[in-house]
């Protein structure tokens, strides 16, 4: 009988072995900070961030909570250098090893301005930040939307310039200008300004400002958001970027239509000096009533000059009353000589009308008509001549016709009668024959189909037997004691009763079968 090996390692479970390196890792590295570059970042539905930090050599995975993903005051995004703070841990169910980080920050403002820099170059690339996108700022907007802090200094020197400068309706979308909610918020205003109805209930913008104070790069960090440069970019609406300071620069500055050095600036450039405006409509409104005055002036003038320039009435009618004196006199002469000429071409008229009278027309006419009376005449007897000479001679060769048809109609009679008579014989013949072997046929089937009735197997003695149920009794174990059975002879049925079924009973001589018993007893 074989026996186990014995050995005093202990023997660990999954869980155990799981549970005490942990424990040893968690007490060896308790809490590090690491320097590298992000690999994958992803953002899960829970609101976790799960990463890789790598540098050229290996990678560590990493888990960013959601509470302290929500304190990160920016975007991890991968290729970025950041410095993670965290303790070391162990994730038994893959077993591998991992990083619970509690801040993430940028390694230097150097990494977020290459990161600023490659992120515009990529949209540059796009257009994005093309001149030929830009729209023009209206000259004094009725509505301007005003995106920014309601509680910050910006929004009160807005409104404080606005009102010095030509009071006009603001409308303002709260948002948040720093934070990791900042650049989502700032997208949604900026989109839902533009998604606002012309005729709605909340008077749409005809120009939108965008605005924040000064701050750090990771303050401004919201702006340089690709989302809110897009949103920028896409605006319908006109759109001032007034983010930081003369001397910050975000990339949303690089989208908008006007960038203005401060949040005042961009007030400034959003509507005119109301003062200054009514001091050049005043000076426009006199400039333009002198220049009425000197123009009405110079109009006078030049009528003036006109009228002694014009000749008078009498000068006027002189001339032409003259030609009229001179037509007057030449038209008696005239009157004379146009009669004249029109007697001479009614006199000629009346000529040809002479010779085209109705009764000269009619003389001819009838003239005409009794010569080809008289040729109608004696054609007519031409022809009647003729046409009695042809009937006679049709009428001889029809009776020639006739004399030689009679014979030769009778012979081609007898001929047609003969054959039809021939003819008529064969179907007779032909029916009586089909008749006869169709008479033979029938009488052999109906004497093969006598033989095959059952009712002259009856003749000979036998009969059938039928169940309760109808059906054929074929065997008689099939027949119980008592059971009610119907016997069919070839001259009728009775009903019978069976007997007990199985006993069997001494041959007596036969007996009328009556309604009852089958088998007597």
């Amino acid at each position: 009988m074989s026996q186990e090996p014995v050995s005093n390692v202990p023997e660990w479970s999954v869980s155990e072995l799981s549970g005490a390196l942990r424990r040893t890792l968690e007490d060896a590295y308790g809490h590090v900070r690491v320097r590298a570059e992000l690999g994958k970042v992803t953002v899960h539905g829970s609101g976790h961030v799960y990463l890789d930090l790598k540098d050229d050599k290996s990678c560590l995975a990493g888990v960013i909570w959601r509470g302290a993903a929500s304190k990160i005051r920016f975007r991890p995004e991968m290729g970025m250098e950041v410095i993670a703070t965290g303790k070391i841990t162990t994730f038994p169910g893959q077993s591998k090893y991992q990083l619970i980080i509690d801040t993430l920050e940028p390694a230097g403002v150097g990494a977020l301005l290459a990161q600023i820099e490659e992120r515009k170059r990529r949209l540059a690339a796009e257009g994005l930040f093309d001149d030929a996108r830009k729209q023009l700022l209206p000259y004094l907007p009725a509505v301007i939307g005003v995106v920014t802090s309601p509680t910050g200094a910006v929004i009160r020197d807005i409104l404080h310039r606005l009102a010095d400068r030509f009071p006009r309706h603001v409308i303002v979308w709260p948002v948040r200008v720093q934070g990791d909610t900042c650049a989502a918020e700032v997208t949604a205003a900026i989109r839902g300004f533009n998604a606002l109805p012309e005729e709605g209930p909340i008077p749409r913008p005809d120009l939108l400002i965008v605005a924040r104070g000064g701050g750090s790069i990771e303050d401004l960090w919201g702006f340089n958001d690709e989302a809110v440069v897009r949103a920028a970019a896409d605006s319908h609406i006109p759109l001032i970027s007034a983010v930081g300071h003369e001397t910050d620069w975000t990339l949303i500055d690089y989208a908008a239509d006007r960038r203005a050095p401060t949040p005042t600036g961009a007030a400034e450039m959003a509507v005119p000096v109301r003062s200054d405006l009514l001091l050049a409509a005043a000076d426009l409104g006199r400039r333009v009533l002198a220049a009425l005055h000197r123009h009405l002036d110079r109009r006078k003038a030049d009528l003036r000059s006109a009228a002694r320039a014009l000749p008078g009435p009498e000068d006027l009618l002189a001339l032409p009353r003259q030609r009229l004196d001179l037509s007057g006199g030449k038209l008696v002469h005239a009157l004379a000589a146009n009669s004249r000429k029109h007697d001479a071409r009614l006199a000629e008229t009346a000529r040809r009308l002479a010779r085209l009278s109705p009764q000269a027309r009619l003389a001819g006419m009838r003239a005409k008509l009794d010569g080809l009376g008289l040729r109608l005449a004696a054609a007519q007897g031409a022809n009647l001549r003729a046409e009695r000479q042809r009937i006679l001679h049709q009428r001889e060769r029809l009776a020639a016709l006739a004399r030689r048809g009679d014979n030769a109609a009778a012979s081609l009679v007898a001929r047609r009668r003969e054959r039809l008579e021939r003819i008529g014989e064969r179907p007779r013949r032909a029916m009586a024959a089909a008749l006869d072997g169709g008479r033979q046929a029938l009488e052999r089937r109906a004497q093969l189909l006598v033989s095959y009735d059952y009712k002259q197997v009856l003749r000979r003695g036998y009969a059938l037997v039928h169940g309760p149920d109808g059906h054929l009794v074929r065997e008689a174990a099939q027949v119980a004691g008592g059971m009610a059975l119907e016997i069919q002879f070839a001259d009728g049925s009775v009903k019978a009763v069976a007997g007990d079924a199985g006993r069997a009973r001494p041959r007596a001589k036969p007996a009328p079968v009556q309604q009852g018993s089958l088998f007597g007893g």
